[in-house]
């Protein structure tokens, strides 16, 4: 039986929330999937690593790890059954037979002693209730000289190009609560958590368990359409059960036509990408990494 610290998120990524994204897998990753160049460049993964991809979701990135670590392994671990079988699924289809997944809430799973060079984590890791807790459980799992190289969202705001359009987005729903997903509760927390590492200090201060902690801004475009009416389809459908009067649906479309290029509806987003070694329990870094 699968131990959870997450309850909240357990039951949001196994609910309708989970559900969406397994059903919209390849939307919503070629949504993010602006970030993988960064964040495979900061876990500089070798051929015979074994890697672990925290909130792996559908896998695109357990599988690119898989096929950079081709002697080595990949595991992913996430606490959403849904997304999960997609991962097998699709790993299964694209032949990649060195990735394996676990459903597993990664703050508290024994993971095996040093059983890790490389722990990865696409926006996974924003969505422990305890994130000090969750990364000494991670570094125990790293073995000496392991890395840690994961990305998460920057502060949102009107700087943001995706802050800014998102907003004005929600604030015509009625009931909308900035990012045009409505109150629905098991989004609510889900949104809640995507912000819990924005402030850089608060990665630091969650991280007392590494050393060489770099966190670095990256820029990213998102895409969430291929024209504007399709992307109003795709973020209404993000709340089941939402209608809107045809007013409102053109007043929407309008937010997002500025954002329509030839690679469809394209805004801007920021991230942070935070890199990091594990330390000892005494304090000492621990050794570099063996030799590839």
């Amino acid at each position: 039986m699968t131990r959870i610290a997450n309850s909240a998120q357990a039951q949001a990524w196994n609910g309708p929330v989970g559900t969406h994204w397994a059903t919209h897998q390849e939307r919503y990753d070629a949504m993010v999937s602006g970030v993988n160049d960064a964040l495979f460049a900061g876990a500089a993964i070798s051929a015979g690593d074994r890697v672990l991809d925290v909130g792996c979701g559908a896998g695109a990135t357990t599988r690119i790890a898989a096929r950079l670590a081709a002697s080595g392994h990949a595991v992913g671990v996430d606490i959403s059954a849904p997304l999960l079988d997609r991962a097998r699924a699709i790993t299964a289809a694209e032949g990649v037979t060195n990735a394996a997944y676990e459903l597993a809430d990664a703050q508290i799973h024994p993971f095996p002693r040093a059983g890790y060079d490389v722990v990865i984590s696409r926006g996974g890791v924003m969505f422990f209730a305890d994130h000090a807790a969750a990364f000494r459980n991670l570094a125990g799992a790293l073995r000496p000289g392991g890395r840690l190289a994961f990305v998460c969202p920057r502060p949102a705001g009107p700087h943001i190009e995706e802050s800014r359009a998102l907003g004005l987005f929600g604030k015509l729903l009625e009931g909308g609560d900035g990012d045009g997903e409505g109150t629905d509760g098991d989004i609510a927390a889900a949104q809640v958590a995507m912000a819990s590492l924005s402030d850089p200090a608060r990665i630091r201060e969650a991280l007392q368990g590494y050393v060489d902690v770099t966190v670095t801004p990256v820029g990213v475009d998102t895409t969430w359409g291929r024209d504007a009416a399709d992307a109003v389809d795709f973020i209404l459908s993000r709340t089941p059960g939402r209608t809107v009067d045809a007013g409102t649906r053109a007043a929407l479309e309008d937010t997002l036509r500025p954002y329509e290029t030839n690679r469809g509806v394209r805004l801007r987003g920021a991230v942070w990408l935070v890199t990091a070694r594990a330390i000892t329990k005494d304090g000492e870094k621990r050794p570099a990494p063996r030799q590839q």
